[in-house]
């Protein structure tokens, strides 16, 4: 996401809908952390442009692939995607999340963890 780029209502409707489907439950800081992973895979060259295209990318987020993607957000998920929209990013530019306690993807288990949040294990 270049500094050019406007956040619009759809963009943090999406932010928020994958905050809630991957992190509810965590602590607030989980929650703008699995928000900042997003924004850091539209930041980087490697992965799309946008928050849309980022969770939408196949095989990147399984609350997409299950379901739970398409519950309401909460407003604190809400609140999450706007602190991370604001630029608070607890993982220090991380890309990848996992809970090494349900994680069953290999990849997973052969990155270095970065920091641990919550039930998160953070990686770049």
């Amino acid at each position: 996401m270049n500094t050019n780029t406007t956040i619009q209502y759809q963009d943090i409707h999406y932010l928020a809908k994958i905050i809630h489907a991957e992190a509810r439950g965590e602590t607030f800081d989980g929650m703008v952390a699995v928000g900042a992973v997003v924004l850091n895979r539209v930041r980087d060259s490697h992965f799309p442009d946008t928050i849309e295209g980022v969770i939408n990318q196949p095989k990147q987020f399984s609350s997409v692939a299950d379901g739970q993607f398409d519950l309401e957000p909460d407003s604190l998920s809400y609140d999450a995607a706007y602190e991370a929209i604001e630029g608070n990013d607890p993982t220090n530019g991380c890309l990848y999340f996992y809970n090494p306690n349900i994680a069953t993807v290999a990849w997973s288990f052969q990155r270095e963890t970065e920091i641990v949040i919550g039930n998160h294990h953070f990686t770049k």
